[in-house]
């Protein structure tokens, strides 16, 4: 088992501001966010990134972007808009090795990435 903040989050080792939770997601507000309103999307299963995942976690993948969904109908992002990003190794700018979704948004974003 994985031993990273959010493994120790989902884990509650760590506490965390929970959004949204089913057995196979949390979602929780990013301690650094990059725009007003900034969440990020967990799956409880250990992935350490998008090109770890395999195709038995395709179930799981999809899910994750329903959670993405249900946390921007649930904190009422939906109408205005909003960003999802998954940031994929160094360069890509991961930084914790475990896969998650952002959700950005409460503001124009406008064509500059900013996470």
């Amino acid at each position: 088992m994985a031993n990273d903040v959010f493994c120790k989050i989902i884990n509650n080792q760590i506490k965390a501001d929970i959004i949204a939770e089913t057995d196979d997601w949390m979602a929780i507000r990013d301690i650094h966010p990059q725009a007003p309103i900034h969440i990020l999307v967990i799956p409880k299963k250990h992935i350490g990134g998008i090109e770890s995942s395999l195709e038995e976690d395709s179930e799981l993948l999809g899910k994750l972007l329903m959670a993405v969904k249900i946390v921007a109908q649930k904190i009422k992002l939906k109408n205005n808009g909003y960003r999802v990003v998954i940031n994929q190794g160094s360069d890509g700018g991961q930084v914790v090795d475990h896969l998650h979704l952002h959700i950005l948004g409460g503001k124009p974003l406008g064509p500059k990435i900013v996470v």
